[in-house]
């Protein structure tokens, strides 16, 4: 496994940064592309390992996607909610929505679907979403309760559906986007809590923009009545989750990180960091073309719940080693589920950096001490790389392990960052 170079700490980042599109937008708008009858353009999209992973996914299921990537954009043959393949394997890699949308998808088919992933895959819970789609008239199984999952597909008939809101609000975002395609009105209840809610909004979002309502009768029960997506030209926001290592960067140095393209209007609820970062002292300045963040001259302590912006755990762990007291995390605790156990992961990873770290089920806290020199170790997990980056710069010594793992969402990462450190002051 290879290991980044030492990053070089040092003084104050100032720049202007430009981070590609949003892959939540960009795997919601190729799938909602794919459903729609004709041609739907996806421009700004990003080219990642998970994005490639979903076009693919689409290609074994029937759908002609094809690539432009120097334009920056994906082009979609929508079939208008028909699957054309009979029989697929879709290989879901690491990558949550191509899992969890895929076999939403496959479920409108007529036909045989098995979806299958990666080693970490295949500890990833699935089965709310397999017991909703079960209620929706799909025969569909995962003996072990993650991937494979089997799928004897003969469309969706519609009718009500509880689906577990506290795992991953992935299942609802299947769901939603494939219930207008039943024969008959969907009934959406949400049983618990609901995590990573802004990411839902994210999904009604898109289903809107490509022709579809969703009327939300209250908090937890959704109704879609059967309806038909528009192909449509849809334009991808920057990434607000990749931005915010260079708003973190700005934080931990004291500097200034400009990111072009997000506004308060965004889709994306990970905007909302920079909410926590004005807590932690940071001053965020939103402007014409896009948002600033300003680093403090001491970064203070904050005890934040993030059940709205879970990816964001990474990001404030890595500032915590550099605040005048403790960074408490609250509402994440089903991040043990994602691409690693992510609150193991950082809990390992910050006490081998010399910080003082408690586990809640829910979160962490962590406890700042001075920073002492070490290789991060990864675990596979392209946010544990981007994050633990971000200490590097201003403490000396930080090294990351197996580095080309921010492929899945972000493979120019390292090169944005060094163009920002050239510009050091």
């Amino acid at each position: 496994m290879s290991a980044r170079p030492v990053i070089p700490a040092g003084g104050p980042l100032h720049g202007t940064v430009r981070v590609p599109g949003s892959k939540s937008l960009t795997n919601r708008a190729l799938v909602l592309g794919a459903l729609a009858e004709g041609r739907t353009v996806v421009e700004a999209a990003l080219f990642s390992d998970d994005t490639r992973l979903m076009a693919a996914g689409l290609r074994v299921l029937g759908f002609t996607v094809e690539e432009e990537p120097q334009a920056g954009r994906f082009i979609v043959y929508g079939e208008g909610g028909r699957i054309p393949a009979r029989e697929a394997k879709i290989d879901a890699g690491n990558a949550g929505t191509v899992a969890r949308f895929l076999t939403a998808v496959a479920a409108l088919g007529s036909g045989n679907y098995l979806v299958d992933g990666s080693a970490r895959m295949r500890q990833r819970p699935i089965l709310d979403l397999i017991l909703a789609l079960r209620a929706l008239g799909c025969d569909a199984v995962a003996p072990s309760g993650c991937p494979p999952v089997w799928i004897r597909a003969r469309g969706l008939i519609g009718g009500t559906a509880t689906v577990r809101g506290e795992v991953s609000s992935q299942f609802l975002s299947a769901l939603l986007q494939v219930a207008p395609l039943a024969a008959s009105p969907v009934e959406l209840v949400v049983d618990g809590p609901l995590v990573a809610e802004p990411y839902v909004e994210m999904t009604l979002g898109v289903m809107e923009a490509f022709g579809v309502r969703v009327r939300r009768e209250d908090p937890v029960r959704y109704l879609v009545t059967p309806q038909r997506y528009a192909p449509r030209t849809f334009r991808v926001e920057p990434d607000a989750s990749s931005a915010s290592y260079f708003f973190a960067a700005a934080a931990a140095t004291g500097g200034a990180v400009r990111v072009p393209g997000l506004g308060p209007a965004s889709l994306q609820g990970d905007v909302r960091f920079l909410d926590v970062l004005q807590a932690m002292g940071c001053t965020v300045e939103w402007e014409e073309e896009g948002v600033a963040v300003l680093g403090p001259v001491r970064l203070r302590g904050v005890d934040a719940d993030l059940s709205s912006m879970p990816d964001m755990t990474m990001t404030l762990a890595a500032l915590a080693p550099f605040t005048d007291g403790t960074v408490r995390i609250r509402g994440v605790g089903h991040i043990r589920y994602q691409e690693s156990d992510r609150l193991e992961a950082l809990a390992t990873e910050l006490r081998r950096l010399g910080q003082e770290v408690v586990i809640y089920p829910d979160g962490l806290e962590v406890i700042p001490r001075p920073v002492r020199p070490a290789v991060v170790e990864t675990y596979g997990d392209h946010r544990m790389a981007m994050a633990f980056a971000v200490v590097g710069l201003r403490a000396a010594g930080i090294a990351i392990a197996d580095p080309e793992c921010v492929a899945k969402t972000f493979p120019g990462f390292f090169s944005v960052l060094d163009a920002l450190l050239a510009g050091r002051r």
